[in-house]
């Protein structure tokens, strides 16, 4: 009975033992396959890049009144940006975590309130940039390269245009616009850099 007793512990200790290394070593183990996969190839990041702009581009309820940008670091995605209703903010999650290679998605796309006020504005807004003649050939598509993002009267515009004169042009027909209370013109000129 006293030989089993002393050769209890020394079992229990080996069996200890085995575990720790194992764990040490799962550790170990894992954690160079985890950096690994930290950062992308540029190619596998410029691959993840056009995969994440199709899927938005390609959300059925994605409008000109909507801004939907990413960040990407790594395998993680970060969602940014305004929408005017909640099923576009999910189904942006929705369809960019289907993507093969992005582990993790945080939604910090903003849901703008609903306003009738700010539903007017868009209007006039739209009409006021998109049916003025010399900025008519940005109205062409299905995919209009300038978003009008309107929040509680104030209004953003985001996107890309031709030449620094389009961008002034937009900035001037939105100021126009009776009722708006400010005009942020966000508006980038396609070639130059300093933007996202």
């Amino acid at each position: 009975m006293s030989g089993m007793r002393s050769g209890t512990p020394r079992a229990s200790f080996r069996l200890w033992g085995v575990l720790v290394c194992a764990l040490v070593f799962g550790t170990a183990i894992a954690q160079p396959a985890r950096s690994s996969r930290s950062q992308p190839s540029a190619r596998a990041q410029e691959r993840l890049i056009r995969e994440v702009r199709h899927q938005i581009l390609m959300l059925p309820n994605f409008g000109v009144f909507d801004n939907i940008s990413f960040k990407l670091n790594g395998y993680d995605l970060t969602l940014l940006g305004q929408v005017r209703d909640a099923t576009l903010h999910d189904d942006a999650a929705r369809a960019v975590k289907r993507i093969e290679g992005i582990e993790h998605v945080d939604n910090r796309i903003e849901v703008l309130p609903p306003s009738f006020n700010d539903d007017r504005l868009r209007r006039d807004l739209f009409r006021a940039i998109y049916g003025y003649a010399p900025l008519q050939r940005y109205g062409v598509g299905s995919n209009r390269p300038i978003r009008i993002i309107v929040n509680r009267g104030h209004a953003t515009l985001k996107g890309v245009v031709d030449s620094q004169g389009d961008r002034n042009l937009v900035g001037i027909r939105a100021n126009g616009v009776p009722g708006v209370f400010s005009v942020e013109n966000h508006l980038l000129v396609a070639g130059k850099s300093g933007g996202k």
